[in-house]
């Protein structure tokens, strides 16, 4: 295929799709221009607040379980009442948190109401997930998801440059425009999307099929045990997201330690790389491994990732520092566009929303104590072995998913 042909269907990638995939991939646009709060959180904490790294860590790893509740509660209500109302109401909401927020001020309330965003936003998710796997399929899905995908880094290509300049000018103004861009995106959802949720016909019909989506009869710890390999997988996924993590939590404190004030508009900097690369090389990356099986490139993901947290530790240079962003950034698109494909091609029809629930809290664990274990290691150690732990990490997930598509591929053999 030549390189003409090669662009033509990069372009024709998303050509086609459901229509509320593109009204999702607005929706995130507008929300990934208002992300402030969360890349900044590190630096709110303890610049602003005046919180520890300990703390601050401490902080960080609790906020998973603010985030807990929330999200099993919106995966039942999801597969229960419906997944739009529950995205709905739990976006709103999550809004409100954070207006609060930038009414309080350098308040020591701030990170209750961060808690209350969380737990919020934690319904929100197994809801938006499930009802984008509900107007997909196997044909569509992969693009779909990376689609949406890109349209929160597009958001977030200017949402970090936003927030490092306002982060020392008006602080409060992180929450105010992360509320104001949560809503709009919302009231875009509300006018565009319409109710997913299977219907028992359609249940019952995924009864008498023998797919990778078929419903199972009884609860979800019956449904989860019907899926043996998701679970093995979403451990090793942990993981990843306990390397990835420490983009959020140590690479901050990394920017800021070795440029003083000028790190916080740096780490914005990098942010705003993670997102373009993202963007531009989305597309490219889809259309190039989608005919591999997803678990062999997310486990090339984690190579990706290995080389490019490991090197952190050994950078000091601005443009090294960019250079790895991009590196480990190929490796979470590649990781973003195969998981979420892979998840949703083996989750039963009847446990869309739980599923969707569930599987980012067990892939998620490792992200909820890398704050704890990065402060303690950082306050203790340094950032620079911070690092090569972090690479070690992101190796072991990447062998075990090696491990894992292997054997897959020795069945299907």
């Amino acid at each position: 295929m030549n390189k003409s042909n090669t662009f033509k269907n990069m372009l024709l990638l998303y050509r086609g799709l459901p229509r509320p995939v593109y009204v999702l991939f607005f929706a995130t646009v507008i929300n990934g221009v208002g992300i402030f709060v969360y890349p900044f959180l590190v630096l709110l904490l303890t610049q602003y607040l005046g919180y520890s790294d300990a703390w601050t860590g401490l902080f960080l790893s609790f906020t998973a379980f603010a985030y807990l509740p929330g999200s099993l509660l919106g995966g039942k209500l999801a597969d229960r009442i419906g997944r739009k109302k529950v995205m709905v109401a739990g976006q709103l909401l999550a809004s409100a948190m954070f207006a609060v927020c930038g009414f309080l001020g350098p308040s020591k309330l701030v990170p209750l109401f961060i808690l209350l965003n969380l737990a919020f936003d934690g319904i929100t998710d197994p809801a938006r997930g499930a009802l984008l796997t509900d107007v997909t399929n196997h044909t569509n899905r992969q693009a779909s998801f990376s689609l949406t995908y890109l349209g929160h880094n597009l958001g977030f290509a200017f949402g970090p440059i936003l927030a490092g300049l306002l982060f020392y000018r008006a602080p409060q103004w992180l929450f105010f425009g992360n509320a104001i861009a949560a809503f709009i995106a919302t009231l875009f959802v509300i006018g565009n999307v319409p109710e997913s949720k299977p219907d028992q016909k359609a249940i019952e019909e995924s009864l008498k099929s023998d797919n990778a989506e078929k419903a199972v009869e009884g609860g979800l710890f019956k449904a989860l045990l019907s899926r043996p390999r998701l679970l093995i997988f979403a451990i090793c996924a942990t993981f990843y997201s306990f390397a990835y993590a420490q983009a959020l939590f140590a690479l901050p404190l990394y920017t800021t330690a070795l440029f003083g004030q000028k790190g916080a508009a740096l780490y914005g900097r990098m942010m705003s790389i993670n997102a373009v690369v993202v963007v531009f090389s989305n597309t490219f990356l889809v259309m190039a491994l989608r005919k591999k099986h997803p678990l062999r490139n997310i486990a090339v993901a984690g190579i990706f990732y290995t080389v490019g947290f490991m090197c952190l530790g050994f950078a000091s240079s601005v443009a090294l520092l960019y250079l790895l962003t991009i590196t480990y950034t190929l490796g979470e698109v590649m990781e973003a566009t195969n998981s979420q494909y892979y998840i949703a091609n083996n989750t039963p029809l009847n446990h869309r929303g739980r599923f969707s629930a569930v599987f980012p809290l067990i892939m998620g664990f490792g992200h909820a104590i890398a704050p704890l274990v990065g402060g303690v290691v950082s306050t203790h150690y340094g950032l620079k072995p911070l690092w090569l732990m972090v690479g070690v990490t992101a190796f072991i997930g990447s062998v075990g998913i090696w491990v894992l598509y292997w054997i897959e591929a020795k069945k299907k053999s």
